[in-house]
């Protein structure tokens, strides 16, 4: 009797069961009564099976069964131990990026910048729906580097008036916002998405000024000795970049953020000298680029040369030569001093690139520095260089050695220096902005512009080089980093007989050596 009841029960549980699955999917607005059934159903089977307790303990105490049950539970262990895998996974997520060049990792300068936020970073990706997944697998990475950053991705199609309310007007179009403020670009590669990133962090243009008028470089000017690549390179990380004229202005405009002399061939006057000095006393920023002479009798930028020492960096009356061989790596001769170990600075932080300048000269510190400004060197040459004092001779018969006795100076030698002090007479910061930076004077003196014009830039550290250091003279140190780098093609170039022997091998031997392998074990087995 009780053994009927019990069976009932069992058969009831079950049947509560199924009802349970049927009403969850078939009737979706009853699933709180498809729970309350489940529980039911799972009650009686429980029953059941604990009133056939007898039958069960003999159907276990078989041999057959109890290895039966041991291999469910094996199989019951490795399951769990994989879900277990899967729920640590899905939260704490750590990933690997095994290409050669990084190809799927951000750059350190993008990492920079998304660590320096304070504030959620809201980003709408504007693109027809089969794109979304293009955008996915690149904005990920900005989620996974920052917990501030949330992505939506919205088809203007299906949305207009939200793409409207945005003033969306292509598809491919990402809005950034932060702190009330809005940025767009149509682009989906790491360099125009974190350029976006920047201005609507940084919240204003940033304006640089070339000066001209000295035979500086020229800023718009596509030559080999042009600066127009970049000028272009500034305006993506939210610069403004115009030209300057001090004699005909009188003085560094208002809105200078910095201000870049590029290789004068000339000297200044000194009223415009004294118009850098008044910028510099409040809280100014200055970028000297000096070449050094390329013949014996070229006229000596005095002036400038006197402004960096009353900031205590000595521009020398040399050119520095490099014997270490470094230069045939990039194809180049002693002429172009390479550098690959930088002193500690912030503008060379992590930094690790090659960089050449192109006939540079000496610009380094001077001992004890000068009006309270100790400046501190960030690029110097190789211990096998020297600076080279017999410029005659070098330029004539391009044979020199090195001779402390005539003034030469060995190396490592010093071409790029900087300085920063307290200004005489700061600007007082605009009421309410909190995150403004201290006021400050900075000065760099580089002994080369050649590295930045558009015949240097083929070498990846001298771009780098150039913007960290406009980047620190504008106090914006999250920009100080290595920026996104192409990814490399990689593809293997095969002639016909290597294609044809590629095909014969994975659709004829490999197969073949399988197959033959089978048989040989089969008949061994026969």
């Amino acid at each position: 009797m009780v053994n009927r009841i019990l069976s009932l029960v069992g058969w009831l549980g079950t049947a509560l069961v199924f009802v349970a699955v049927a009403i969850r999917f078939g009737y979706p607005a009853k699933e709180q009564w498809a729970s309350y059934l489940a529980w039911a159903g799972l009650v009686c089977v429980l029953a059941y099976t604990l009133g056939q307790w007898r039958e069960v303990a003999k159907i276990f105490a078989r041999r057959q069964a109890r290895y039966g049950t041991l291999a469910a539970t094996s199989v019951l262990v490795v399951l769990g131990i994989l879900v277990a895998i899967n729920y640590i996974g899905a939260r704490q997520n750590k990933r690997w990026d095994l290409t050669a060049n990084k190809q799927f990792s951000l750059s350190d300068q993008t990492r920079n910048v998304l660590s320096k936020l304070d504030s959620p970073m809201q980003v709408l990706v504007f693109a027809q729906e089969p794109d979304f997944p293009r955008y996915q697998d690149k904005l990920e990475e900005y989620a996974y580097a920052s917990k501030k950053v949330s992505a939506e991705y919205i088809d203007p199609d299906k949305k207009p008036a939200v793409a409207k309310q945005n003033a969306v007007q292509q598809y491919g179009t990402i809005v950034f916002n932060y702190k009330g403020r809005t940025e767009r670009v149509t682009s989906d590669n790491e360099q125009d998405i974190t350029n976006g990133i920047i201005k609507v962090v940084s919240g204003q243009q940033r304006k640089v000024y070339f000066t001209q008028g000295h035979g500086e470089k020229d800023t718009v000017s596509a030559e080999r000795d042009g600066y127009n690549s970049i000028a272009a390179a500034l305006g993506h990380e939210n610069y403004t970049v115009d030209k300057l004229v001090i004699a005909q202005q009188g003085s560094v405009p208002d809105d200078a953020s910095v201000v870049v002399v590029a290789g004068p061939r000339t000297d200044f006057f000194a009223p415009e000298v004294e118009a850098l000095k008044k910028y510099l006393d409040k809280s100014g920023k200055l970028l000297l680029e000096l070449d050094p002479p390329d013949k014996a009798d070229s006229p000596a930028v005095t002036s400038l040369i006197a402004l960096a020492h009353d900031w205590g960096i000595q521009v020398g009356n040399n050119v520095v030569v490099d014997a270490s061989g470094m230069g045939r790596l990039i194809g180049t001769d002693a002429s172009v001093p390479v550098a690959a170990n930088y002193p500690s600075h912030a503008i060379t932080a992590r930094f690790s690139f090659l960089t050449a300048f192109p006939l540079a000269r000496e610009a380094s510190p001077i001992s004890g520095g000068v009006n309270g400004h100790v400046a501190q060197a960030f690029v110097e040459t190789s211990p096998r260089s020297w600076a080279e004092t017999d410029i005659n001779g070098l330029v004539t018969t391009g044979q020199v050695s090195l001779d402390e006795s005539k003034g030469d100076k060995k190396g490592p030698v010093a071409i790029a220096s900087a300085v920063s002090a307290a200004p005489a007479s700061a600007t007082p910061p605009t009421p309410g902005d909190a995150d403004a930076p201290k006021p400050e004077t900075r000065v760099a003196v580089m002994g080369d512009s050649d590295f930045a014009a558009n015949g240097g830039l083929g070498i990846q550290g001298n771009r780098d080089l150039f913007m960290n250091t406009i980047g620190w003279l504008s106090q914006q140190e999250n920009l100080i980093s290595i920026r996104p780098k192409e990814p490399d093609d990689r593809r293997i170039t095969l002639t016909a007989t290597q294609q044809n022997n590629i095909t014969w091998l994975s659709l004829l031997i490999i197969p073949g050596l399988v197959f033959g392998t089978g048989i040989y074990t089969w008949w061994r087995r026969r």
